[in-house]
This record gives structure tokens, sequence and C-alpha cells, in this order.
């Protein structure tokens, strides 16, 4: 973990003490959202990523992309789920479905040098 990425999770633990009820709610949401229930995890996942897609969030993409891989996404899987990215978005949608095939291909190539990480997670912080 690099020094902004400690600043950050320091100051997100610091606001979470002071407002426990909102700071937070994301966190939980997702851990919601992305269990495996009637709709398998890995599916939920790569229906964010490819929000992310449509709304040009790359560390979005390249996080939603990790955790699909960490639910044992394949990359047929994965290729279709950009192929609706791409139909809905077009021209910027094939560009930004290079970026998470990409982040795809990164994270089945072995320990990653710097954690992939959301723009919206807060590692270590459970509650």
């Amino acid at each position: 973990m690099d020094h902004g990425t400690t600043v950050s999770a320091e100051l997100f633990s610091e606001l979470r003490k002071l407002s426990p009820k909102v700071t937070g709610g994301l966190l939980r949401m997702r851990q919601e959202a992305y269990r495996d229930a009637v709709v398998a995890a890995k599916y939920k996942l790569l229906t964010a990523m490819a929000i992310s897609i449509a709304i040009r969030c790359e560390p979005c993409v390249r996080a939603y992309v990790q955790m699909a891989v960490d639910k044992g996404i394949s990359r047929e899987e994965l290729v279709e789920f950009l192929e609706v990215a791409i139909t809905m978005q077009g021209c910027p949608g094939e560009e930004w479905a290079l970026k998470a095939y990409a982040a795809y291909k990164d994270c089945n190539s072995g320990p990653q040098a710097t954690p992939i990480t959301a723009c919206c997670i807060h590692s270590g912080d459970e509650s």
C-alpha cells in the first residue's frame, strides 16, 4: 500500500468515526449487492464493470474486473459483457472496453505490483 492509499484509508477511518451512519454506506451496499444470491456475484460484478465502462471510471473498471476475476470469471464471460458495453456506448465503449480487457490480462499475468482499488473502495473497513 503506497503513502497516498494509506493517507486516504486513515482519512476515511477518521471520517467514518465522525459520520458512522452515512460514511461507509457504499461499502455496506456493495457487500449486499455483490453477494452470491439468485444471480451469481460474478455476473453482478461484470455488470458493474460494464456500467463503469459506460460512465468512464477507469479505477472502477479495473477494480470490478479484478473482483470478477477473483470470483472466477472466464475470458469468454468477460468478452460477452464487454460486447454489451460496446453496443451501448459505440466507439467510446470500444475504447473503454479495451481498458477493461487490459485490466483482465493484468489480473491474469501474476501478482500485481500495485493493488488495484476502485475510486470508492476503502480497504480495511469492513463494518
